[in-house]
């Protein structure tokens, strides 16, 4: 069963939540959202997602079930869930899974705080560069950007190939997984 997480909150980039979780259930995917609570959570621009998972009941168990994980951007929603150890310490340990992570825009700034951007190619929102490089990365501004299991990209306008992209590396592994921990 192919199993994916948003990991957003309220103030989220709009169209990095939308398309994504509306493509993302057009491949098959069952898709949760996770947010500081259940419920109704509001884009910048005013839309509305329904928020399934809340971010503190979050742990490295919690990988287990899923098997692709997405990271909209958002700087205001990003700025909250940074601040959460239990959602950083659950990237790290998906992308030590060899699990697929899609992360486009800010979305750069959860993989930073994780600690799973150092020797990697990395896309983001021009504005985290420096940040990026800061954190052993190598940025990279093009659509999307592929650096072993993360999918990075740098902003909304390339959400088509972006997802495609992302789509296509995890279709073409073994249920979702680049590797696995024991490797």
């Amino acid at each position: 069963m192919k199993r994916a997480l948003i990991i957003t909150w309220n103030g989220y980039q709009d169209q990095e939540v939308i398309y994504p979780y509306y493509r993302l259930l057009e491949d098959g995917f069952e898709v949760d959202i996770l947010a500081e609570e259940t419920g109704w959570i509001y884009g910048i621009l005013g839309t509305k997602m329904n928020a399934t998972v809340v971010s503190e009941t979050v742990t490295n168990d919690t990988v287990d079930k899923y098997n692709f994980l997405l990271i909209p951007g958002g700087v205001k929603a990003l700025e909250k869930i940074r601040q959460q150890q239990n959602i950083l310490d659950f990237i790290t340990k998906f992308v030590d899974a060899g699990k697929i992570v899609a992360s486009t825009c800010h979305g750069a700034q959860l993989l930073i705080s994780a600690r799973v951007t150092k020797g990697r190619d990395i896309s983001g929102y021009y504005s985290i560069q420096d940040d990026i490089v800061n954190s052993g990365a190598n940025y990279v501004n093009a659509p999307a950007v592929v650096s072993d299991n993360i999918v990075s990209s740098p902003h909304y306008d390339h959400m088509g190939v972006w997802m495609k992209t992302s789509l296509d590396v995890f279709n073409s592994v073994d249920d979702g997984h680049l590797y696995s921990s024991d490797e």
